[in-house]
């Protein structure tokens, strides 16, 4: 087990992935992408615009993208666009759902 995991979760990471120059759809080009993230074992949320990862390094999390971003390749995209976002706290464990919760607190106080 790594350091990380011994801690808790540590770097959320949003990213999207999505092939240029391949019309309107790329819906089957997101979900090749996603078979890389659901293969990675990490907990991850599909949203909308993006999906969200937790993983217990930087390092492990950039690996996920990285393959998720290839997969456009190997589903036949010539170019591929990735915008990635990296929450990187280490003072203390937490979960995705952990920053949604601390909004929401606030709104009710």
């Amino acid at each position: 087990m790594s350091e990380g995991s011994e801690r808790g979760i540590k770097v959320i990471v949003q990213f999207s992935t999505s092939p240029v120059g391949v019309g309107v759809g790329v819906s089957s080009f997101v979900a090749e992408a996603l078979r890389e993230v659901k293969s990675s074992g990490f907990r991850f949320q599909l949203t909308p615009m993006s999906t969200i990862l937790e993983a217990d390094s930087v390092e492990e999390a950039l690996g996920v993208v990285l393959r998720a971003h290839e997969a456009l390749f190997r589903a036949g995209a010539k170019r591929v666009e990735t915008d990635i976002k990296i929450d990187d706290r280490r003072d203390k464990p937490r979960r995705m759902e952990d920053k949604v919760e601390e909004v929401m607190k606030q709104l009710t106080s």
